[in-house]
């Protein structure tokens, strides 16, 4: 059990904002800048509630202060206690919005429970695994408040909640030292869930993020529907979740491609958990080399590759990597062929994608067709105020 003190203090601290720098306070934008603040905050604590007041002492809101480029990460706009009714009214609301969007049943036990800024909770992501939520904090605030949040979401769930487990040691800064653990309950990895009823093992563990990456459950279920009879290639599959969709909906051959090899193994147990091991390949190599030349011709290819840059100045040298990446796809795939193509670097926008993809048809001097234009799904929702939350773009194009 992780014990971790709470944030809810009869008396939060004050800090005035600059005169010019309150628009988007009053817009609803959830980030105030450290240039934003006018008084000192050196004595603060990482983690401290504090409230937010303009020139004329008026409120603006209040949220979690933390040293550094982001300095508040602001949770409400209306005058309130930071508490644990505030965590569980919060988190009931956006599980609420999940059973409604018709998630967390017998077919689909995995979701997004929260998203951060889209749910109203900023540095706070929880996904949730046939009965195990697996919280983890991307503010030092929100790694404080995890016993609220814990008790939220015991509340909320109920029977339904078999653990919690908080994973934030990889996504706060070095000098927290967050420690992962189980908070409540515990449970056996791998564990079982479905996503439109493909049984996947899920290792929060030891798993990249929180064991599964659930932001593309819609479009691998589009994908399926592309699926029948078809020869596919799945490049950085990591567990497979593209693969078992296409596999599960009558693929005649799928082949999974990852440099990992631990990704491979992982991908290899849910074919075989599933039972698909006679129409399905796995190939350990790296991903932009092999597709310079391939071996066979592919009906379908699905490129989705990792954030090639997580920085604006890193954002040209993406581009030219989902540049050359597609080309190759473009250039080397049947004609009629489809192509599943993602970016989920947040610095590169939807239209800044898309341009590259056409460089890269063009490159490729072959006839491309937009059939669909792709996204996160609604369990990852994006805060009107905050569009910098809409991550996750692709493109379904087809190639004659």
């Amino acid at each position: 059990m992780l014990l971790l003190c709470e944030t809810d203090r009869p008396h939060l601290k004050t800090l005035n904002i600059h005169r010019q720098k309150t628009d988007s306070i009053l817009r609803k934008h959830p980030w105030v800048f450290s240039g934003a603040i006018a008084s000192d905050t050196s004595q603060l604590d990482d983690g401290e509630c504090v409230t937010l007041l303009d020139k004329a002492g008026q409120f603006l809101a209040s949220g979690h202060f933390q040293h550094g480029t982001i300095a508040v990460r602001i949770l409400r706009f209306t005058e309130g206690p930071i508490d644990a009714a505030f965590f569980t009214a919060c988190i009931s609301n956006a599980v609420q919005l999940r059973k409604d969007l018709g998630l967390m049943t017998s077919e689909n036990t995995i979701c997004r429970l929260v998203h951060g800024e889209g749910d109203q909770l900023p540095g706070l992501i929880i996904d949730f695994y046939n009965g195990v939520a697996v919280v983890q904090c991307h503010s030092i605030g929100m790694y404080r408040s995890v016993n609220h949040i814990a008790e939220a979401l015991k509340y909320t769930l109920g029977n339904d909640l078999i653990a919690i487990y908080s994973k934030s040691s990889d996504t706060l800064p070095e000098r927290i030292e967050a420690v992962d653990g189980y908070v409540f309950g515990s449970c056996e990895t791998p564990h079982i869930a479905k996503e439109h009823g493909v049984q996947i093992n899920i290792d929060w563990i030891k798993g990249q993020k929180t064991g599964f990456f659930i932001d593309q459950r819609e479009n691998r279920h589009l994908l399926g529907k592309y699926s029948n009879g078809k020869k596919v290639l799945n490049t950085f599959c990591y567990s497979g979740g593209f693969s078992l969709s296409a596999l599960q909906n009558g693929a005649s051959l799928v082949h999974s491609l990852d440099s990992s090899r631990k990704a491979i193994d992982l991908t290899n147990d849910n074919i075989e958990l599933n039972g698909f091991n006679d129409r399905h390949d796995s190939i350990v190599a790296d991903a932009m080399e092999y597709m310079k030349d391939l071996k066979e011709e592919y009906d379908i290819i699905v490129l989705d590759p990792p954030a090639f840059a997580k920085h604006r100045e890193k954002r040209h040298k993406a581009i030219q990597g989902y540049k050359r990446l597609n080309a190759h796809a473009i250039r080397q795939i049947r004609p009629g062929g489809i192509i599943f193509t993602f970016s989920c670097s947040q610095v590169v926008d939807k239209s800044l994608f898309n341009n590259t993809i056409i460089a890269a048809a063009i490159e490729a001097g072959r006839k491309v067709r937009i059939l669909e234009q792709l996204h996160q799904p609604a369990d990852h929702p994006i805060s009107a105020f905050h569009p910098e939350g809409e991550y996750l773009k692709g493109l379904v194009i087809r190639v004659d």
